[in-house]
């Protein structure tokens, strides 16, 4: 046999090894970790890169959630299910129920006098309140209730149940560090809240207030001035032990700071903090209200770390990977860690007003969290 028929036949012979060996190695729900110079079907950096991730997208309130809020609370009821929440889900991560790689966000509306039983999960959550004055939180005993642009902790294995008080719906979003926890395992809930009454314990579909409604403000509210004779460990000690941020407050420091230069790539931004220990309300993810003045916008920046923006109060548009996102009050942004991403303000009267979720802190524990910017002039500079 000619030697080039004999290479041809080695080479098909190999093909057919290597076909074999492949096929083997999927069945027993392994990857070939290598790559030759003429097989790209198996590739490893092309198949690692090619895994699921989130993308940049926009969910309006006015003509994608809203409409079906009103619509769930007609058809569901308290009786039917003890939760109605909508929860947005990113289309590069669908089916799984997360809006970036590591959180969620979800709209719920409340019917009047509406509360669902207490309960507690391994996610540690926030509420952040849209409209209505009576959006309700009970979380360890502390009765919460809560308006637009307050924000209400509910910690990692902290009892707590949610609706409304008063006579008129309300709207809140929460937003969940779920899709990390379910990453991780260790999702757990635990829908059976009890209390001891006459030394029995009895299971109870409503907490007993322990605290006043406005323990938080009292005890946490002035900064830098810690009573030392509170349970600062309330609820585990696994999270902020001020369970109620008020947005009242946010409004006096943006008040105090406006006509200061600011952050070239992030305007105005606050973060919500623990008042015990300083850093995030969460060892997860963490908070911030952000605010852009008339004709403001921001410089593109980068990082590391995933976000969830939500405007508040204003209109504008924001572009993400060099996709523009126009976007109006109690809209959702979903900004994935990686993007390119700067904020412009459309009024040239009216300030925009932000609320931004981060897993930022996630990031910085595993010493994963990286950060870039653009200068005025187009050049690009890392800031860590």
């Amino acid at each position: 046999m000619p030697s080039d028929a004999t290479e041809t036949l080695s080479l098909s012979n190999k093909e057919k090894a290597l076909r074999d060996m492949y096929d083997a190695i999927s069945a027993r729900n392994m990857f070939p970790f290598w790559a030759t110079s003429d097989d790209v079907t198996n590739d490893e950096v092309r198949q690692l890169m090619a895994t699921t991730r989130a993308i940049p997208y926009h969910w309006s309130y006015e003509n994608d959630i809203a409409p079906l809020l009103k619509t769930s609370a007609e058809l569901i009821s308290m009786d039917d299910s003890e939760r109605r929440s909508l929860v947005l889900v990113n289309p590069g991560l669908n089916p799984k129920r997360a809006t970036v790689s590591t959180m969620y966000t979800a709209y719920r509306l409340n019917d009047p006098n509406e509360i669902m039983p207490p309960h507690k999960h391994s996610p540690s959550a926030i509420r952040f309140g849209l409209t209505g004055k009576g959006n309700f939180t009970g979380v360890e005993g502390e009765d919460v209730v809560f308006g637009p642009g307050d924000m209400v902790l509910t910690p990692n294995d902290a009892w707590h149940n949610h609706g409304t008080v008063g006579d008129e719906q309300a709207v809140n979003l929460s937003v969940l560090d779920l899709p990390l926890v379910e990453t991780l395992n260790a999702i757990h809930f635990d829908h059976k809240y009890t209390e001891i009454e006459d030394g029995v314990e009895v299971q109870k579909k409503v907490q007993t207030a322990k605290y006043p409604s406005d323990y938080s403000a009292a005890t946490y509210g002035q900064g830098g001035l810690l009573p030392r004779w509170v349970d600062n460990m309330r609820g585990g000690g696994l999270s902020s032990p001020m369970y109620v941020y008020r947005w009242e407050a946010m409004m006096e420091i943006f008040d105090r700071f406006k006509d200061i230069d600011g952050d070239p790539h992030e305007a105005l931004m606050v973060e919500y903090t623990d008042p015990t220990r300083g850093g995030a309300v969460f060892k997860t993810i963490t908070f911030f209200a952000q605010m852009l003045r008339p004709g403001e916008k921001t410089l593109p920046l980068r990082q590391t770390a995933s976000l969830l923006v939500a405007p508040f109060e204003g209109t504008g548009y924001s572009i993400i990977d060099g996709e523009r996102y126009d976007w109006k009050q109690f809209d959702t942004l979903a900004v994935p860690g990686g993007a390119w991403c700067e904020h412009h303000n459309g009024s040239d009267s009216q300030p925009v007003y932000m609320f931004v979720a981060s897993d930022e802190p996630t990031l910085k524990k595993l010493s994963l969290y990286k950060r870039w910017g653009q200068t005025a002039a187009g050049d690009v500079v890392r800031y860590l």
